[in-house]
């Protein structure tokens, strides 16, 4: 037993229904077991089934033409749908950067709001310039970041299609617009990947309440009895009730009577029943306040409602503060793409409420 717990260490366990082993029937004066209803504990599973933000700098890879990114974009893209807030949170802060924008010949709305939206999940925006014969930019038309690698020659991009080949760009093609990230230079990095555990914690959670639903009432419990007064066919009797208060709707209760049995003749010894002691609301809080602060949202922003007594305040004012706080350095960010553009081809974004207000006041505003 000690052997098998040290292997399975770090591993959780699901408890499941095993097949019935019945034994002969046994008098009071043989030694043999007792006729017994077993249930068993599945398989192990591993509890951290990827290390997700577990990397040291990009690697060449397809025969080295290309760099890959240091966390996988397709998980990163998987995560929008994990819970309730991280994906909602990132489609609320791309249109509050768009908020003001000012479109150009060059780049229209629908282009900067796609690339907007990949700079928020990946930290990894790209465009393509189009150059007529003398060499100047004429439109810019946004790449999508989860399918773009850099290449092994600096400066150099291209695109992975569905097939798996690799569309090359030429020399100064292709714009990408990235953070920094300390451990490599080659892709930008999300800073939510500290709260990747929460927004998964907060998806099990959910997950396990749906499936103790949909099971219904399932026995998360050992039955144990010890009665000689229960024969081979009421024990029977029992395991088919046991078997039928498993399914949709099934919460079922059981009435037993065994005639001169004792007072322990018959126990109940939970393994871990969800509905006596529930933690789902505190999984679900805790993983919440993981999520939101990660992305730097003030709660009232992220529609979470105020429990008890507790007062968000006045949201007109955290407003301002937020978009001065998050929404314009990327705004500023997003105008690095005036460097590879002329002048009649630039971009802008209009200043919003309180910001447009001060530079009204300013002098010559």
């Amino acid at each position: 037993m000690g052997r098998r717990s040290r292997k399975n260490k770090g591993k959780s366990q699901k408890f499941s229904i095993s097949k019935v082993a019945v034994n002969k029937p046994v008098t009071s004066d043989e030694s043999k077991p007792s006729n017994a209803f077993r249930c068993e504990f599945g398989e192990p599973e591993a509890v951290l089934k990827s290390q997700l933000n577990d990397y040291v700098g990009s690697q060449l890879v397809h025969n080295g033409s290309y760099y890959e990114p240091p966390v996988s974009l397709q998980g990163l893209a998987r995560l929008l749908m994990a819970n309730a807030y991280h994906g909602p949170i990132l489609e609320f802060k791309t249109m509050q950067v768009m908020l003001g924008f000012n479109p150009s010949p060059m780049l229209s709305r629908r282009h900067m709001y796609a690339a907007v939206t990949d700079f928020n999940v990946f930290k990894n925006c790209y465009f393509q310039r189009f150059r007529n014969g003398m060499g100047e930019a004429t439109r810019l038309r946004h790449l999508p970041a989860i399918n773009m690698r850099r290449l092994k020659e600096p400066g150099r991009y291209g695109l992975l299609t569905q097939t798996g080949n690799l569309i090359r760009f030429k020399l100064g093609e292709v714009v990408h617009i990235k953070n920094y990230d300390v451990k490599q230079n080659i892709y930008g990095v999300p800073s939510y990947l500290g709260a990747i555990q929460s927004m998964l914690l907060n998806e099990d959670a959910t997950l396990f309440r749906r499936r103790y639903y949909l099971n219904g009432a399932h026995m998360g419990y050992i039955f144990y009895s010890s009665s000689s007064g229960l024969g081979e066919e009421d024990q029977e009797a029992i395991k088919d009730k046991i078997r039928s208060s498993k399914g949709i709707g099934n919460f079922k209760n059981m009435f037993l009577h065994i005639p001169g049995g004792r007072e322990k003749d018959i126990q109940i010894l939970p393994v871990g029943d969800f509905s006596t002691k529930d933690e789902l609301e505190k999984i679900k809080n805790i993983s919440r306040g993981d999520i939101i602060a990660a992305h730097r949202m003030h709660p009232a922003m992220a529609n979470v409602l105020p429990e008890g007594n507790v007062n968000f305040g006045d949201i007109s004012k955290v407003d301002p503060v937020w978009r001065k706080n998050e929404v314009l350095p990327i705004q500023e960010q997003m105008l690095d793409i005036n460097e590879w553009l002329p002048e009649r081809g630039w971009i802008s974004f209009e200043p919003i409420g309180d910001q447009a207000a001060a530079e009204a006041g300013r002098p010559g505003g």
